[in-house]
């Protein structure tokens, strides 16, 4: 049951004033239960306790850490129908997503808690070079980290989901900020965490979940002396400004934001002449899955003008059209869609290809596909804009060259995908597909974007804006990888390092031992 209060460690608390509620979209109402914003002392108080948690967490065994992880997960599915019924009150999301959603979210703790059994994560570098230093070099944690929820994944990017995951993972306190529009999901989910960190020993303050309307709360805890680090995912705009207030902090932190992409596709001439109706109908599901709350969603799909393209486009509206607008996740998201498309609308030079005469309940979206050509893409740059909701546009190229063209001017993204069906082809788009590369995270070879898969080679991120570090993935195994940073211990006692650097190794962790690269150090 939820109480609308912060959990300051173990601790429910009330202190703020600032009150609010959450809505059910479908019906278009609040929910019941009234959450208190954090106030400044509660701020405070959690990033105390992270602080001195880390002085624990930061240095225990990577099984404890494993167990949590574990324990996490099992928390979470013991929270049953209270937590689907929740998750569907505050997101109309039906009970299929919710329910995937959750084995999700347990998917993600279970895979970290496995990888930190297995160990090689912290790269343990171990250089024994006759006459030289001996130099050991492992990852540590940073520090007390701060995790935005996200509005669109209530469990998966979420309160316990993959920034939270990989960052206890890393041995990282985490201070989450919950989102608003699921706050009731997100402190029974916090509650599984602290019931987990109870049961496997863990200390009190390594998790907190703070509630909040409106930014102060996420502003105060970015600008907080303790807090080393930050994983967001959003909007574009409000990345960038979490980006500046860390980088104006007297001492700087990252901010590993994933933020808009509008996931170009290239539909080869191949792909469209031997499977147009078989893409059209593989796009139009894409397009409006999750009412394109996805930010994998596929804006923009790009092919040569032709017979075949036109076929491909007319049968995606048509498909497009015959499936039944459903609800947003929220009034604001909705007015924000409508927003966003009436600005794309309002431009001149591109034509309507699906049905726009449809009644629809509240805070449902009417999906959109629309046509432009590649010169008024190119001079127009709205239509580059992430809408976010159920929105797609296909730009119809004069030929390769233009093709190119708008591929190098578009902005980073997440994903980039090509639809192929000879590969006798791929000479004559080789430029085009190289230039892609650089544009993104990860390349599609015949699928949708939709969908990102939890494994150790996922990439979740690409060049700004998709992201604000192109380095790194939100999700996947190597998520963890934001939240440590190198030391390199030279000339120490065996049994003072840590333990995947001893030559002893008790952990059985793989290591790089005697590397090449450091015969002839500068």
């Amino acid at each position: 049951m939820t109480t609308g209060k912060n959990y300051i460690g173990d601790v429910l608390s009330a202190k703020g004033k600032t009150t609010y509620k959450t809505i059910n979209p479908e019906l278009n109402l609040e929910n019941e239960t009234v959450f208190y914003e954090a106030s400044n002392d509660e701020i405070a108080q959690a990033v105390l306790l992270a602080e001195e948690a880390f002085k624990t967490y930061g240095t225990i065994e990577d099984t404890k850490k494993a167990d949590f992880l574990d324990a996490i997960a099992e928390e979470i599915e013991a929270l049953g129908d209270e937590l689907l019924n929740t998750y569907m009150q505050e997101s109309a999301l039906p009970a299929g997503r919710a329910n995937g959603e959750r084995a999700r979210t347990t998917g993600q703790l279970r895979a970290f808690a496995t990888m930190l059994r297995e160990g090689s994560w912290v790269e343990a570098i171990i250089n024994k070079t006759e006459g030289k230093p001996d130099i050991r070099r492992v990852q540590i944690p940073m520090g007390p980290v701060v995790v935005f929820g996200a509005s669109n994944f209530p469990l998966a990017f979420s309160t316990a989901g993959g920034d939270t995951a990989s960052a206890l993972a890393a041995g990282c306190p985490v201070i989450v900020k919950s989102h608003p529009l699921h706050a009731g999901t997100g402190e029974l989910v916090a509650s599984a965490i602290i019931k987990a960190a109870q049961r496997t020993g863990i200390p009190n303050g390594v998790f907190s979940n703070l509630n909040s309307s409106g930014i102060e709360v996420g502003k105060a805890l970015v600008e907080h002396p303790s807090v080393k680090a930050v994983g967001f995912t959003g909007s574009i705009k409000g990345g960038t400004a979490l980006c500046k207030i860390a980088a104006s902090r007297e001492t700087p932190i990252p901010v590993y934001a994933e933020m808009g992409s509008i996931n170009p596709v290239l539909a080869l001439p191949s792909a469209l002449k031997q499977d147009a109706e078989k893409w059209a109908k593989n796009y139009a599901a894409s397009i409006v899955a999750g009412t394109g709350q996805f930010c994998t969603n596929p804006g923009l799909i790009l092919g040569i003008n032709s017979s075949e393209l036109e076929n491909f486009i007319a049968i995606l509206a048509l498909e497009v059209d015959k499936i039944e607008p459903a609800c947003m996740l929220h009034p604001a998201i909705k007015s924000q869609y409508e927003s966003l498309k009436s600005e794309v609308l309002g431009q001149e030079g591109y034509t309507q290809q699906t049905n726009l005469d449809k009644e629809l309940k509240p805070n449902y979206a009417l999906q959109n596909v629309i046509t432009v050509d590649g010169d008024t893409f190119l001079k127009n740059k709205t239509f580059h804009k992430e809408v976010f909701g159920p929105f797609s546009v296909v730009v119809k190229c004069d030929d390769i060259e233009q093709l190119n063209t708008i591929i190098q001017d578009l902005e980073g993204q997440l994903t980039g995908t090509v639809l192929n069906a000879d590969l006798n082809e791929w000479e004559d788009f080789a430029a085009v597909i190289q230039n892609l590369k650089n544009k993104v995270g990860r390349l599609i070879f015949n699928n949708v974007p939709t969908g990102v898969e939890v494994c150790s080679g996922m990439t979740h991120g690409g060049p700004f804006p998709a992201s604000s570090d192109s380095k790194f993935t939100s999700v996947g195994l190597t998520a963890v990888k934001r939240w440590v940073r190198p030391v390199t211990y030279q000339d120490w006692p065996d049994q003072l390092l840590p333990s995947a650097l001893q030559d002893k190794n008790p952990l059985g962790i793989n290591r790089i031992v005697n590397d090449v690269l450091t015969q002839n150090p500068i």
